[in-house]
């Protein structure tokens, strides 16, 4: 079926470079094996069926999951997957990333204790981690639970056909396969927003999640646009290796969050030394000196900003663009398909997933308008499409509670809900402007914050529908908040009301306490007393 990938240095130039255009480098031993589980250098194509149940374009959580679930329940399937299978590449290694800065903080912690960082061994150990997910993302694996992968990319044909462009051919090729459906999915996710009303920010080069994680060396001073997760968390893990780290903000940070939780994250990432600038206006990027070999690349950054009348210059070796995701919705031929898309935010679907313009074809993940761009909404999406496309469902996005988090330390983790018009068409996941009562529980008085010296500004605040006990939403700032959270997205899920959480017994000491303290909040103000 396939030849291996080889490490450097017996690795062909061309390997090199098809590595390096994947945003895998180097050529080590971890993502050679990466490598040959998700994207095998020579690869055969099976043979097409003549009609597929479901055909899946793209590989990532959302096309992992909704080909095989599919093959799992007896659905001829496939999945088209063009470049990387799998969300390793992104999720895995940041949040590894940000467990090794968490450690270095914790040694740190209260102590004047100088700590070397062998930034390359921290490097290492993230593709040592990346690669060992690989195998479940794998080829190997989706053959062995009934479907097919094609390697190349998925481009629609005609409303019920698509054609494999293979690696290396054109459109058109008589020897690219052509597959039929029945039901189609789109999983094409999406990539980092570079703007392109910066002069030289395009000819720069400028680094994005996607390639952060090659560096081999760390940069003295990195300079990040954007003010959202991926800033954030790459803001905090730098600064703790010895990065000069400088946030440009051009509004508020996580500006559709929290207001609280933005202040008391940011307050903890300048102790860390990180450097925020806010009002920010990029003027120009000039690019100093290009990347060598024992050399980082030099960039010079002129913006304004509302803190200083005067006009400021950045130097720095690493300019970070983490300004959000577009969707990647080009050139597979959604015309063709007859399915309506905008060209940033992404396919337009219903609350069934299901495209507004063509019913036989479904979209899920980062590709898609309006919906939460997070890896386990790709997959959750996956299931409801199976669902609804191939059996007698009618599950819908906005029965879904979907929590985020973003792994910065403490973390900062949210739980909303999805919103949809009255024609059932996705339209926002940001929660409506109805009245809450807000429920607040600070952590600096509980005894696990204080025994594990948990960040002190921490904290768990609940909104429920005016005068009731229904849950809306939830905001938690404090170590694990990610694990905290899943108790108010189940009590939503559920229609458990906040009274039912503060009657729940919870272990002691726990984090979690401070989620049954805002219960114990609404129950209190609900007492009855004696005259």
């Amino acid at each position: 079926m396939s030849s291996s990938w080889t490490q450097s240095p017996d690795a062909s130039t061309s390997d090199e470079e098809l590595a390096k255009s994947l945003s895998i480098w180097p050529l080590d031993v971890h993502n050679v094996q990466l490598l040959n589980e998700v994207r095998h250098k020579q690869y055969t194509n099976p043979t097409p069926l003549d009609v597929y149940d479901l055909v899946v374009i793209g590989a990532g959580a959302g096309g992992l999951v909704s080909s095989r679930q599919a093959a799992r329940r007896g659905a001829k399937s496939c999945m088209i997957s063009a470049e990387l299978a799998g969300e390793n590449n992104e999720f895995a290694i940041t949040f590894g990333h940000s467990n090794a800065a968490s450690s270095i903080d914790d040694i740190n912690d209260g102590q004047q204790i100088e700590v070397q960082v062998d930034f390359p061994k921290i490097m290492e150990r993230m593709r040592k981690l990346r690669s060992s997910i690989a195998p479940i993302d794998g080829h190997a694996r989706g053959d062995s639970l009934g479907t097919q992968t094609f390697q190349g990319k998925g481009v629609f044909t005609s409303p019920t056909t698509i054609e494999v462009v293979e690696h290396g051919k054109m459109l058109g090729d008589e020897s690219n396969p052509k597959l039929t459906f029945r039901k189609a999915v789109i999983a094409t996710g999406g990539r980092p927003f570079v703007p392109d009303n910066i002069p030289g920010l395009k000819e720069s080069p400028y680094t994005t999640n996607l390639s952060l994680f090659n560096l081999q060396q760390l940069p003295r001073r990195m300079v990040i646009l954007g003010a959202g997760v991926v800033a954030l968390e790459m803001a905090q893990a730098f600064a703790s290796f010895g990065s000069d780290v400088t946030v440009l903000q051009r509004s508020r940070l996580l500006s559709k969050g929290d207001e609280e939780a933005a202040n008391a994250i940011k307050a903890t990432l300048e102790d860390e030394g990180v450097k925020f600038l806010s009002g920010v206006n990029v003027k120009e990027v000039t690019t100093i000196r290009e990347a060598a070999a024992d050399d980082l690349p030099l960039m010079s950054v002129d913006l304004s900003c509302s803190e200083h009348t005067e006009p400021i210059s950045l130097d720095c070796e690493c300019l970070l663009l983490a300004l959000g995701r577009t969707a990647n919705v080009e050139s597979i031929g959604l015309d063709s398909a007859n399915v309506d898309f905008h060209p940033s935010k992404g396919i337009k679907v219903n609350d069934f997933s299901q495209s507004v313009s063509n019913p036989n074809v479904y979209a899920v993940g980062d590709c898609v308008a309006d919906v939460f761009r997070l890896t386990h909404m790709s997959g959750e999406m996956a299931k409801v499409v199976v669902q609804n496309a191939l059996f007698t469902g009618q599950w819908r996005l906005s029965s879904l509670v979907v929590p985020s988090v973003m792994y910065t330390d403490p973390e900062y983790a949210t739980v909303g809900k999805i919103h949809v018009d009255e024609n059932n068409n996705v339209v926002s996941p940001i929660e409506n402007n109805e009245e809450v009562d807000v429920y607040k529980a600070e952590l600096q008085h509980n005894d696990r914050a204080i025994l594990d010296s948990s960040d002190k500004t921490s904290f768990v605040k609940i909104c429920c529908k005016k005068g009731t006990g229904t849950i809306v939403g939830c905001t938690i700032v404090s170590s694990r908040a990610g694990e905290m959270i899943n108790e108010v997205s189940l009590a939503m899920k559920h229609d458990i009301s906040l009274e039912g959480v503060g009657r729940n017994i919870h272990s002691y000491p726990s984090l979690g306490e401070a989620v049954m303290g805002c219960g114990i909040q609404f129950i209190n103000s609900r007492w009855e007393t004696m005259n």
